[in-house]
């Protein structure tokens, strides 16, 4: 689906214009357009990219293909922007698709293969008309709120990741059984990964871009692209120090895990330490050897039961108070 907007003289003119006057407005003063490329068909991308805005084979492939980095060219008439949208269409919280940029001096073309909430947002929000209605002196603005937007998408997946880790420290200082609890912290630990993988290449590209472009990017939009390539950094950060606490929790549940295993293991030497007693007596009386003196007296059974009592008492009321019981 094709969607673009025609601004004349800073304020939005048109939405959707006939297909074949795109060409004409391209040459004329005052007018930017940004054109919107949203799963487009072959001959949508052919017409819009080759025949219309004669962009380079090799940026039309970049567009059509996967790419598992982004990046930013420059050519003589555009720079070409690749970055990575987290897409809410899949269960997956860090699923992400390509978001290309084609910023030239009067026009922007966004491309993506799947539709994208943020880009939507961002057209209603240019598509306004009357008062309140954004005015928009170039092109790099909007590419800024676009790339401003995404970035905005990453909280909620960072809200559900926070909320991850928040499980998972809760189980650490609960009952959890280490079947359930190993593939929280195995999966958690790999969407932190993903997520680091994902924003440490695009603070790349935004920082160059906060370097500046001229002819494409003018100097007033310079810092907010610098605050965009923070919020990427800041992003990274956050995942790195959450990968740190997630491993410090994990280290806790192991040491939580073998002091109650020591715990268990005292318990169970007490209670062979306690049956050593009636085990040395009942042996002694238990050898059936034909002449004992000692079982001579009718008070012989009633005194080896008293000391196996006793002896066992005593040794249980030694181990409880050296807390091994």
């Amino acid at each position: 689906m094709i969607t673009t907007l025609v601004y004349r003289d800073h304020r939005f003119s048109a939405q959707n214009p006939p297909p074949e006057t795109l060409a004409t407005l391209r040459t004329e003063p005052g007018v930017m357009l940004w054109v919107d490329l949203s799963a487009p068909s072959n001959e949508e991308t052919t017409a819009i990219l080759e025949t219309l805005f004669a962009i380079h084979p090799v940026v039309i492939e970049d567009c059509a293909t996967h790419s598992h980095f982004p990046k930013l060219d420059a050519f003589d008439d555009y720079l070409h922007l690749v970055m990575h949208a987290v897409d809410y269409s899949k269960t997956d919280k860090f699923s992400t698709t390509d978001l290309d940029l084609i910023l030239g001096k009067n026009f922007l073309i966004t491309f993506h293969r799947q539709p994208l909430r943020l880009v939507q947002q961002v057209l209603e929000r240019y598509t306004r008309t009357g008062h309140g209605a954004p005015s928009v002196r170039g092109p790099d603005r909007f590419a800024h709120t676009l790339l401003d937007q995404l970035v905005e998408a990453y909280k909620p997946a960072l809200d559900e990741l926070r909320r991850d880790l928040e499980g998972i420290e809760e189980s650490v200082l609960g009952h959890a059984s280490p079947k359930e609890l190993f593939p929280q912290v195995v999966a958690l630990r790999k969407d932190l990964a993903t997520l680091r993988q994902i924003v440490r290449p695009q603070r790349a590209v935004a920082a160059e871009l906060a370097q500046g472009k001229p002819g494409f990017l003018r100097p007033i939009l310079l810092p907010y692209l610098r605050d965009l390539a923070e919020d990427f950094a800041r992003i990274e950060h956050q995942a790195a120090a959450w990968g740190d606490q997630l491993i410090l929790s994990f280290r806790v549940y192991l040491n939580k895990s073998s002091h109650e295993a020591n715990e268990g293991i005292k318990v169970l030497t007490g209670i062979t330490a306690a049956t050593t007693p009636p085990l040395i007596i009942g042996s002694w009386f238990g050898m059936n050897f034909h002449l004992m003196p000692e079982l001579a007296q009718p008070w012989t059974y009633p005194a080896a039961a008293a000391l196996t009592l006793l002896s066992t008492a005593a040794l249980m009321l030694y181990l409880r108070r050296r807390g091994w019981l």
